[in-house]
């Protein structure tokens, strides 16, 4: 699964926000690796987790505990609160799904016990049209034929977390808007109206740029902490979202079934921005929640971030010397970059300066694009890139194989696999959507992004 994973950092001095997409494969935790199992070797462990689940949604405690090992009295009492919490949250559905066992190394002990992976699946009410995904790692015990859960914490030496959910974490206020559902803790009641507020602002702002079907609907989760915040992403390590204001998730570039979309924000970045700041910053998450079914592995990322940049800013009349005050003082040294910023450049873990510069350097090229061929063609370009590397049948094989979205009449843009030819790269699937909606390729408009950004910035 591609995870679209949008992350608006702390803006520097003068700057009044901006935002970073990572888009990448979802690589395993660290650990050993778990035996492969299916709900089918254990079908009284799926069906103790389906019982689990029903009662979750016929709002049945007695039932949810029921599945809870009565001697593991902490994971218990933490889980009789867990259940309390989700009182006012509006669930349209929830399921579990055994995924494997042998998932982590058991500390000894007696009974028989398995080491589970087990997928939680929620949809919100009137928001999600398909489900959250949730990864839990849990300790499964065997008494009196049962099987029973005694524990979710056995694999945490191993990396084997998990994802914390808000209401995991305490208990959970709502704030609902014309166009967004806010959930978050209780200690900052008026941070989540504040965002329900500018939330509501964002989403005609991105619809009346981004000419595409969206649900135009956003789910913001607002938590009471920056280590709450990485709970929330599955970490444990807080240190990766320091400066960063908000994480979108979803998956990128799936139109059916995806897993629904979630604004999650920093309350500590989030209250260093200044008004407009905040503004910028919600707005581009929100590009993010609508462009998503566009967006794909194929899209590059200074595309993908300079377009939520672009149409943060769209409405905001700002000479771009204040709102790039990075690479402003790096043309100004003599520094004007020699090329489109990379996905390395946009890491959380890349530079405070080096970050800015790459996206700011992103949302000059697009501005560019609107400003020389129309809002209408930047759209066009965006969409045609993420088509780019649709994958689809190679002959008689049946293997996949890779095909760019290729103008009509023109055939594929690169031969089918196996043929002894090397697949292309991104920047060359980008480099055709652009000849294709620009009428340039990469060279010639990497030399105009250039003096482009050499003109605006010039003091």
């Amino acid at each position: 699964m591609s995870e679209q994973r949008a992350a608006a950092r702390l803006p520097g001095a003068g700057a009044a926000g901006c935002a970073a997409l990572a888009l990448a494969l979802l690589a395993p935790l660290a650990g050993c690796a778990p035996s492969a199992s299916t709900p089918a070797r254990f079908p009284d462990v799926q069906r103790m987790l389906d019982t689990r689940a029903q009662a979750v949604r016929q709002r049945d405690a007695a039932g949810f505990l029921a599945s809870v090992d009565p001697r593991a009295t902490g994971y218990r009492s933490r889980q009789r609160a867990m259940f309390a919490h989700l009182a006012g949250v509006p669930l349209a559905d929830w399921h579990y799904d055994l995924d494997s066992t042998g998932a982590f190394p058991l500390p000894s002990g007696g009974g028989t016990r398995l080491a589970a992976k087990v997928r939680l699946r929620y949809r919100l009410k009137g928001y999600d049209t398909a489900p959250v995904h949730s990864v839990q790692y849990l300790t499964l015990t065997e008494r009196d034929g049962r099987w029973l859960i005694s524990s979710d914490s056995d694999g945490a030496d191993e990396g084997r977390t998990g994802t914390r959910q808000l209401w995991d974490q305490g208990p959970v206020r709502l704030v609902r808007g014309k166009h967004s559902l806010v959930l978050g803790g209780t200690a900052h009641p008026g941070r989540l109206k504040d965002l329900a507020r500018r939330v509501d602002r964002a989403v005609p702002a991105v619809s009346a740029a981004w000419k595409g079907k969206w649900a135009r609907k956003v789910v913001v989760e607002a938590p009471d902490s920056v280590e709450r915040m990485a709970q929330l992403m599955g970490s444990d390590d807080p240190s990766g979202y320091t400066g960063i204001a908000a994480v979108t998730t979803g998956e990128a570039g799936v139109e059916t079934a995806a897993p629904a979309d979630r604004v999650i924000v920093n309350p500590d970045a989030y209250e260093e921005l200044n008004d407009l700041g905040r503004e910028v910053v919600l707005t581009h998450e929100t590009t993010h929640v609508a462009t998503r079914t566009a967006t794909t592995p194929a899209t590059p990322l200074w595309l993908s971030e300079g377009f939520a940049d672009w149409v943060a800013y769209r409405g905001i009349r700002h000479k771009a010397v204040t709102t790039a005050p990075e690479l402003t003082r790096a043309v100004a040294g003599g520094k004007l970059p020699a090329r489109l910023p990379t996905d390395e450049d946009f890491g959380f873990r890349a530079g405070a300066d080096r970050l800015a510069k790459a996206y700011e350097g992103s949302w000059l090229a697009c501005r560019m694009i609107a400003e020389k061929w129309g809002e209408a063609k930047l759209i066009a370009f965006y969409k045609a890139a993420g088509k780019s590397a649709i994958r689809v049948a190679s002959g008689s094989t049946g293997a996949p194989m890779e095909a760019a979205t290729a103008t009509p009449g023109t055939g594929p843009a690169w031969p089918a696999a196996g043929t002894g030819h090397k697949p292309p790269s991104r920047t060359d699937r980008t480099d055709r959507a652009m000849r294709t909606q620009l009428g340039i390729g990469m060279a010639e408009f990497t030399r105009r992004w250039r003096a482009f950004v050499r003109q605006q910035l010039r003091r």
